[in-house]
């Protein structure tokens, strides 16, 4: 959501702007109605829904073209609405990739068949130096995102959706979960689910200052609450992407700036992946100057496109600041694909990235980008 839209005058009641709804979907309204409509659509839900429809009724008068509508009108118009409708509440900045992000993907399900949503959905993710998948459904997936969502409905005082001592990995509680029930998850997920986002986004936004830094738990590790939002609006993104290639709907990527931040969260975790992994015995050891005092390694993470940018990534120990100082590599790849990377949905040695210096290093990095892949 953004606070910046246009300010128009007092203009007509409610009533008066709902009747011009029909002529503005046929773009026989005036100048002046057409700014008054457009302002009261951007404020007034049951409105926008209305012209919405209208507007689908208008483009099938239009018999010289195919019957079937642009699939992607929907997402264009809701797109628009979410970039110049003010916040109700002020959803601090660190929340709002999840905010924008959870509502695209309850469009996206509130637009499908009670069949669609058994429709089969194969999620990937990396481990242990391999792809894995695992099977469900639209609706499984909905359930999926509601459990693991409310880890950080538990970190806010929220009550858990599964139960008060329900595990905190998120494999374990989406297993349950599915396990639970005596029949396969329906839509009837989607108000809970849609619920729960709703009550987070309020939570946040009325909350204390410092409320950012409460640690989320994910059972192995912990977020901060400002990036587990970001980790959340990430898994809303990468599965509304596997649903809508369930129901052959088209679903385009985050706006750059929410890229951004989902790509500087990974940044900032790979040092304790390549850790993680050189523990396991899967990465090459430190450099041995390191302990003699000399400055760590870093790889350079060059990131293009619109969510992209530089990151330093340490090589040698977490602890340490990646700086310019000693890069011993370069990894170049473009914004949509290292995020598809993280969320195991490319394999690393598959990944179209540009590499320099040392191999193993650029490796080291793309199989522990993997890594952090999850169910």
């Amino acid at each position: 959501m953004t606070s910046s839209y246009r300010t128009v005058p007092a203009g007509p009641s409610h009533s008066v702007l709902r009747s011009l709804l029909g002529a503005w979907a046929l773009s026989a309204c005036s100048p002046e109605e057409t700014t008054y409509v457009e302002a009261h659509l951007t404020e007034c839900d049951a409105c926008a829904e209305e012209a919405l429809r209208l507007r689908d009724a208008v483009g099938l008068l239009h018999t010289e073209h195919s019957l079937d509508l642009d699939p992607q009108l929907r997402s264009r118009v809701l797109a628009d609405c979410l970039a110049r409708r003010p916040a109700r509440t002020p959803v601090p900045d660190w929340a709002r990739a999840y905010d924008a992000e959870a509502a695209r993907l309850d469009a996206l399900v509130r637009d499908i068949g009670d069949g669609e949503w058994h429709a089969p959905v194969r999620l990937r993710w990396f481990e242990e130096e391999r792809p894995v998948a695992r099977r469900t459904t639209v609706a499984g997936v909905i359930g999926h995102l509601m459990v693991v969502d409310g880890l950080v409905g538990v970190a806010l005082g929220l009550d858990d959706p599964l139960s008060p001592a329900a595990p905190l990995r998120p494999e374990q509680r989406t297993e349950r979960f599915w396990g639970a029930a005596s029949a396969p998850p329906t839509r009837g997920v989607h108000a809970p689910w849609r619920e729960q986002h709703h009550s987070l986004i309020r939570r946040v936004s009325f909350a204390s200052d410092g409320v950012d830094g409460v640690p989320v738990s994910y059972g192995d590790f912990e977020l901060p609450l400002r990036d587990a939002m970001v980790d959340r609006a990430f898994e809303c993104w990468i599965h509304g992407t596997d649903i809508a290639e369930a129901v052959a709907y088209p679903y385009a990527a985050p706006g750059g700036t929410y890229r951004r931040e989902m790509i500087d969260l990974t940044a900032r975790r790979l040092p304790g992946a390549l850790a993680l992994r050189r523990r396991h015995g899967l990465a090459g050891p430190p450099d041995e100057l390191v302990a003699a005092g000399a400055p760590g390694r870093s790889l350079h993470l060059e990131v293009e496109g619109a969510g992209g940018g530089d990151w330093f990534i340490p090589l040698d120990s977490p602890a340490a600041v990646g700086s310019a100082d000693r890069v011993v590599a370069q990894l170049a790849l473009e914004d949509v694909e290292f995020c598809q990377l993280v969320a195991g949905r490319v394999e690393p040695d598959e990944a179209a990235a540009g590499r320099r210096g040392d191999r193993a290093a650029a490796r080291d990095v793309l199989y522990a980008a993997a890594g952090l892949s999850r169910m």
